[in-house]
Formats: C-alpha cells, structure tokens, sequence
C-alpha cells in the first residue's frame, strides 16, 4: 500500500506543484512525463527547438524538418522501482512529409496483494502498468512552416482492471528569418474520458437486505467515474544566438496551460561543440508554488560514421527535490 501511495503521488504531481488543487483531476497522468535525455536536460523547453526524434513526443510537426530517418530509446529510471520506456521511429517522404510511430511504457512492477484480513500481504503478487501507442504524420506547408499530428490509443491498467482512450496531438512549427528564431504551438491529449472497468470491480451485493430469504450473492460491478486526459496547450519560442561551424548555443521557451494545474514556464539551453559534444541545462516548472521539479542538466555525444548514418547518446539529470532526482538515458541512430 505504502508503494501505491508513492506511485499515485508521484505520477499525479511531478509533472506539477503540489499546492494545485488541480493535480490529480485527470486519467493517464504518465503521458505528462518528458521523453528524451536531450529536451529533459534543456527543462522541457523543446517544443520550438523540435529537431529530432523526440518532436514525436514535444511537436509532432518537427519531424517534417528532419533528415533521413531516426530511430530512438529511451530509458527512465523513476521513484519507486518505476520504469519508464519510450521508443520511436521516423521516416522522412521527402516532399510527401514524413511518418514515425512510437510507444510510451511506463511499469511500476510487482507488488503484493493486501487484504483487511491479510495487511502484511496474501502471498499473491499483481501489476500495474501504462502505455501508450502512437502515429504521427507532418508535413511541410512552406519551407519555413510546418504541420503534424499524432493519433495515439492510451491504456492504464491495475491487476485485472484496466480503462483506455483514443485522442490527438496537434502542433504547429515556424521558422522565421530573424537570427534563427522559431515559433512552435502544441495541443496534446485531446480525446476520450478513460474509465476503469474489469473483474476486479465485481462485487456480490445483497439488492435488499431487509427481506429475508433473498439472493444474497448477487453480482454487481461497481461504476467508476469518467476522467479526461491531461490536456495540455503549450507556445514555444527557440533561438539559435550563436551558430558557426564549431559552436551552437541554443536557448528556448515554453509556457504552458494545462487542464490540471495553473500555467508554468520551461526554460533551456545547449551548448553543441563541433555537431558531436552537447551540454545542456534547464528549469522546469517556473511560477509553480511549492513544486518540486527544478534544475535540469545533461550532456550528449553524436558521431557521424559518415554522412547519413550516426549515433547519438544522451544523459540527462532532473531534480525532484524532496523526491531526490531521476536519471534519463537515450540512443538514437540516424539513417
């Protein structure tokens, strides 16, 4: 129970402050947790920059400016024995636009049974588990604006009861003449109520207890509540104050609105030496009253093989505060 009480703590507020009286009033709160040691260590401020794999997950519309194709993993180590899993593929059409595909999975492990009779545990084990699969297409309107959306089917589970959805992300990319300045907008998670349902809602129910002699092992279910997705509406800008053949340093932006919680800054930067060694830092969660995300950092390596194909690992540290801290690590190959 103990282990429960951390997961619904963790999962329904480190994406947002705890003082909210908004944390916690939506389903599938997984989906709020960042993907990729790169935009992480830049503090979740990466919708504008989007110009990797990842934009799958931050803006789906930045994958149109990719060249070549990707494929990328991502492993979280999170509180609680929790793991978190993303993995996603790209395919650049050319002037047809480009497709990718991804899967978010995120374990919280083997944990066992309690019971009012048996609180020290029956002996029997049960898990709980989220996921989330997703298509992506986007395209290039012009040469310097960009459209994508995902389509993606969201499920929860725990033990024998599970609840399940289907919504859209929609995101929008501009990249202007202005000493490389980029604009991005993003709409995520619009879609179904989720709703649990299973076997282990089944309950025996007496209709009437006052009436003697009456079937007293009735099958009922119990009914759970509706409750929507995390809807998150996020404005980016992105910059690139210095680009040469050496050296790029990149800042950026985000504000976002949720539907769970009050409205929040991401801030960021990388340093890229030589298109090969990256160092990056950020903040997350600016103007949230008691939350406990806060300083990012990360360091990332690319080579080339040649032109074309290379190789890419990421680091990324994020502080919790009174939660400590996760490690994020990611490959991805281009192709």
């Amino acid at each position: 129970m103990r282990k429960l009480f951390i997961i619904n703590l963790l999962i329904f507020v480190t994406a947002f402050s705890f003082a909210q009286t908004k944390v916690g009033s939506t389903a599938a709160p997984f989906l709020n947790i960042g993907v990729g040691s790169r935009p992480v260590a830049m503090g979740g401020a990466f919708s504008a920059t989007a110009n990797d794999i990842t934009s799958l997950y931050w803006n789906p519309a930045g994958i149109s400016r990719i060249e070549g194709n990707e494929a990328f993993f991502a492993h979280t180590k999170w509180f609680a024995d929790i793991t978190y899993n993303w993995a996603g593929a790209s395919l650049n059409l050319g002037d047809l636009g480009a497709v990718g595909l991804s899967l978010t999975y995120l374990d919280y492990g083997k944990m066992e049974v309690t019971t009012m009779r048996e609180p020290d545990g029956t002996g029997e084990m049960f898990s709980a588990k989220d996921y989330s699969l997703a298509v992506t297409y986007a395209y290039n309107l012009t040469d310097r604006f960009s459209i994508g959306g995902n389509l993606k089917y969201i499920n929860e589970s725990i033990w024998n009861s599970s609840a399940s959805a289907v919504a859209v992300d929609l995101g929008i990319l501009f990249n202007s003449d202005l000493y490389g300045l980029r604009m991005a907008a993003t709409i995520t998670n619009f879609g179904t109520d989720m709703r649990m349902d299973g076997k282990d809602l089944y309950v025996l129910h007496d209709i009437n207890s006052t009436i003697y002699g009456n079937n007293e092992q009735i099958l009922a279910t119990l009914k759970t509540d509706d409750f929507p997705l995390p809807l998150t509406f996020r404005v980016g800008v992105a910059m690139d104050v210095l680009s040469t053949e050496e050296h790029r340093f990149t800042v950026g932006v985000d504000a976002l609105h949720p539907n769970d919680n009050s409205e929040a800054l991401n801030v960021g930067a990388e340093y890229v030496f030589e298109n090969m060694i990256s160092v990056r830092g950020g903040y997350k969660s600016l103007f949230l009253t008691n939350s406990e995300e806060g300083l990012t950092l990360g360091v990332g390596l690319m080579y080339e093989f040649f032109p074309g194909l290379g190789v890419s690992l990421d680091y990324a540290y994020q502080d919790f505060g009174m939660l400590k801290n996760t490690q994020h690590f990611s490959m991805g190959i281009k192709f």
